[in-house]
């Protein structure tokens, strides 16, 4: 098999990174009835690739980009023993290219490119009921921790 090459993305893969951001959102679609019909957009992906705070990757294999992910640097609340941590969103791989190692290859590059900001925490949000997300992202290394809780329109 090709070697996966996991790279800081630029504004050529933009086009890309759009067509990402609309998997995510229908692989999310179903877990959350809060999301509002289409069109809609998660990030500013323009703005996520030139931040000095946020590292955004792409997943090559082969030259086509197979995949995604960013780290971005956030203030932890004052309580808790790290200043810092990095949060973890936009990760997406292509159907065809799931369960080959794409997510970990990312998750991999991102926690190194955390590491190199001197950050020793990693966080990421899932959908409780995305198994086969968490199934990954514990193959990673991840834990689960916190259960955000809803109460929808109250009367």
């Amino acid at each position: 098999m090709t070697e996966i090459l996991v790279r800081t993305a630029t504004l050529s893969d933009l086009p890309t990174l759009r067509r990402f951001e609309q998997g995510v959102i229908l692989a999310e679609r179903p877990f959350d009835p809060l999301i509002k019909n289409d069109p809609v957009h998660y990030y500013d992906i323009e703005e996520m690739i030139t931040a000095p705070h946020i590292e955004i990757v792409v997943a090559e294999l082969a030259g086509e980009l197979v995949g995604s992910g960013y780290a971005r640097i956030e203030r932890a609340r004052h309580y808790l023993k790290h200043q810092q941590h990095a949060y973890l969103g936009f990760m997406y791989v292509e159907p065809a290219y799931r369960g080959q190692g794409v997510n970990q290859k990312v998750i991999g590059t991102l926690k190194q490119w955390a590491i190199s900001q001197n950050i020793t925490e990693l966080r990421l949000d899932v959908y409780d009921a995305n198994i086969a997300a968490i199934k990954a992202y514990e193959k990673t290394g991840f834990t689960k921790h916190l259960i955000a809780m809803r109460l929808g329109t109250i009367d």
